[in-house]
């Protein structure tokens, strides 16, 4: 039965994993199969046909594993890749994007700040959504290079990653904003940092509980929803090392009931 299939969910390395463990807490009876192309990453320096390239390939090798869903855990990979995903597969996709809505609709300062990848800021889906929501706030884009390189090195705790956020930060906060928004997967990795930086009345958001969420209406809407009362199994797939994957995926007393790390 197609409702016993895993949820693929890719990203261009460790990062998605942040997406990832929204959805098995939210849905705890899924198997999921994660793909991490921590050799190609970061996709947010590519050009936007690399970027689709590499998406194709990640969701071939998903559909190959019979998954029957795939979220897109990468706000690079979304904004440039899911539309053609989606006219190209048959199977439900789901994708990240900055929570701009959210923000704009909730500021009071009415200025916002976005920290991204070059590849999102550039990309045309990122500029409908903010031209929609936040045309008339005062809004901060500020491209994170870096923090991902820094991420997937287990560095996150790092002087070099104080200094480098700190220097992205500024602009932000010498601009009164009440609200952060992440536009990468990989950087709720980044919040205890961040909290040393920003003032304690900014608001950060990031997308992962929304996609999880979105990811359990259409398993409903689709009639994919798994209905066993097992926890789920949960294999993770790395084309690198494995060391940062494993460290941020350590099993959670009572979601996972297994996690395996394979190569591919």
């Amino acid at each position: 039965m197609i409702n016993k299939e895993a949820i693929g969910i890719f990203d261009s390395g460790v990062g998605g994993t942040s997406i990832w463990k929204e959805i098995i807490r939210m849905l705890p009876n899924e198997d999921t199969i994660y793909l991490a192309d921590i050799a190609n990453a970061p996709y947010g320096e590519k050009s936007p046909e690399q970027i689709i390239d590499l998406s194709i390939k990640n969701t071939q090798k998903l559909i190959s594993l019979n998954c029957k869903m795939i979220v897109v855990a990468c706000n690079t990979a979304t904004t440039n890749a899911i539309d053609l995903l989606r006219e190209n597969y048959s199977i439900p996709f789901i994708g990240i994007e900055p929570a701009i809505k959210p923000a704009a609709l909730s500021s009071k300062s009415k200025s916002i700040g976005i920290l991204a990848t070059k590849g999102t800021l550039s990309s045309s889906l990122f500029h409908r959504t903010s031209e929609l929501y936040a045309s008339e706030l005062n809004v901060i884009e500020v491209i994170g290079k870096g923090l991902v390189e820094l991420i997937e090195a287990d560095k996150i705790e790092s002087l070099e990653m104080y200094t480098l956020l700190k220097g992205y930060l500024e602009p932000m906060i010498s601009q009164n904003i009440d609200y952060l928004v992440l536009g990468c997967s990989h950087y709720p990795y980044l919040i205890p940092v961040l909290r040393k930086i920003l003032p304690q009345d900014v608001t950060i958001i990031d997308s992962g509980q929304a996609v999880a969420l979105q990811t359990k209406n259409i398993l409903i809407k689709n009639n994919f929803l798994n209905t066993r009362e097992v926890l789920g199994n949960h294999t993770l797939y790395s084309n690198a090392d494995t060391k940062v994957l494993r460290k941020l995926t350590v099993t959670e007393k009572g979601i996972t009931k297994e996690v395996a790390y394979l190569n591919f």
